[in-house]
């Protein structure tokens, strides 16, 4: 398995992934999740994968040369066309492509067609523009509501996102929260792991100059992990225990409430016990 996350801000684009994939308990391995496509000063894409590792692999090399028709004029492809949503439409060309090639064995032994990506970045004359896209090779878009997509195992990574993440955020301070993302992911699954590869891209750049591997002796990944970890600690130590007796507690847990009394059933000594 694997976590990725892709964020778009007022300021820029923030992508990070990990990179284990595993086919069981001792078949660990380390393969990158993210690919950079770009032209300086014309275009740049990035490109992160969850799911089947030959599925997405088989769409990164057939993604560099997919074409789709473009009526009479040059057909589409990640290289030349003049807008995200048209690139994204190549990707999930490509995506149904491997599935016409592979998806009849796939299902023969007993495999679903499972692959899920995160495509994003800006071509010269638009905006920034942030993609999810599904194993069929439909996609949606992030918005200003939802500014940043998750694959793989994103639920423990996800409430610190929704708690931070604005359109407003500063790129740096996204990139900790990514971060603090992943580091939640890696305490609670096994599987995802490290390195990882954090790429923050700053809008109107039209190229990557602030790409990290990390490992674990990085800096300040090992300082993220560190602090994060102590810093919830002392935050759920200073919350006030429960008090039962309600008294002159400032917050009491037992409260008027409109709800029922709990369903309970209370045995009399006369009672027999089935």
């Amino acid at each position: 398995m694997t976590y990725c996350v892709g964020v778009r801000l007022n300021a820029g684009l923030v992508f990070l992934s990990d990179s284990r994939t595993n086919a069981g308990l001792d078949a660990i391995s380390t393969f990158r999740k993210m690919m950079v496509y770009e032209k300086p000063g014309e275009r740049f894409m990035v490109l992160l994968s969850a799911g089947n590792l030959s599925i997405s692999q088989s769409v990164r090399e057939i993604l560099q040369v997919e074409k789709i028709p473009n009526g009479d004029d040059e057909p589409i492809t990640i290289w030349n066309a003049k807008s995200m949503f048209d690139a994204v439409r190549v990707l999930g060309s490509a995506v149904r492509r491997v599935h016409e090639q592979d998806g009849p064995a796939l299902r023969a032994a007993g495999i679903d067609f499972n692959c899920s990506m995160i495509f994003g970045g800006q071509i010269a004359g638009e905006a920034m523009r942030l993609f999810l896209v599904y194993s069929a090779g439909n996609f949606i878009e992030a918005t200003r509501e939802t500014c940043f997509f998750q694959v793989g195992e994103s639920k423990y990574g996800k409430p610190i996102l929704d708690r931070v993440l604005t359109p407003t955020t500063p790129l740096d301070e996204a990139a900790k929260c990514a971060l603090v993302s992943m580091d939640s992911t890696l305490k609670s699954n096994l599987s995802v792991g490290l390195p990882l590869d954090l790429l923050v891209y700053e809008e109107g750049t039209l190229k990557s100059e602030r790409i990290a591997v990390i490992d674990e002796h990085n800096p300040y990944f090992k300082m993220i992990r560190t602090t994060w970890g102590e810093r919830l600690r002392e935050v759920f130590e200073a919350i006030e225990d429960p008090r039962w007796d309600g008294g002159d507690a400032a917050h009491p847990l037992l409260a008027e409430s409109a709800r029922f009394e709990p369903m309970r059933k209370i045995t009399t000594p006369d009672e027999r016990i089935v």
